[in-house]
């Protein structure tokens, strides 16, 4: 399974994802995993790539052309076979609510490119033309959407066939079926006065 992360901060999604269980999994080729720098697809001789909206609204908004270049240049890079079925996600606050279900379904896909926004969010005509789900990951704000791509790289990852040492973890942990996970304790059997529970220990 292969992520792209449209980013203007590469280096702290590369930096965020090249760790424990993820980077194990991509040595072994269990996922791939890249960071674009949209900055990269600006015509602006200044790099720029937001500006003020329309609207006369506080704040800056990130220009359409950048990203969609941006995503065509990621698209080229995914077989041609593959690319009907590609999902390009949006991280916003107006997006339906990540949830295990959703990290299921999106664990399906062999591609998902992820847009981050930063500063007020982006055109909405880059939406209209290259992303199909927009999603959220709680009801507040962020500096940008790279945070939120990693909590979604993260657990999508985990549905991922090979990718946890025992693919049972997945399905039997906290969330997973709807329940939440009971306690659970590791050795010394006493600590600090506090016991393992007897029924443990049978």
């Amino acid at each position: 399974m292969n992520f792209y992360v449209m980013t203007l901060f590469p280096e702290m999604v590369e930096n965020g994802l090249n760790v424990s269980i993820l980077k194990r999994a991509k040595e072994a080729g269990r996922l791939g995993f890249e960071a674009i720098n949209i900055r990269d697809y600006t015509l602006d001789k200044h790099m720029k790539v937001d500006d003020y909206p329309y609207s006369g609204g506080a704040g800056m908004l990130m220009n359409p052309d950048p990203i969609v270049r941006c995503h065509n240049a990621v698209m080229d890079k995914i077989p041609e076979e593959r690319k009907g079925k590609v999902r390009t996600i949006y991280l916003s606050p107006a997006g339906r609510m990540f949830n295990q279900d959703m990290a299921r379904d999106f664990a399906k896909s062999e591609d998902l490119i992820f847009i981050c926004g930063h500063y007020e969010g982006i055109d909405q005509r880059a939406i209209d033309m290259v992303v199909t789900d927009e999603v959220s990951i709680g009801d507040y704000v962020l500096t940008g959407g790279e945070l939120a791509a990693m909590v979604m790289i993260d657990s999508i990852s985990r549905m991922v066939s090979g990718v946890l040492h025992n693919d049972v973890s997945a399905e039997t942990e906290t969330f997973s079926g709807n329940l939440l996970e009971y306690p659970q304790y590791t050795h010394p059997e006493i600590y600090e006065g506090r016991r393992v529970p007897p029924v443990l220990l049978s």
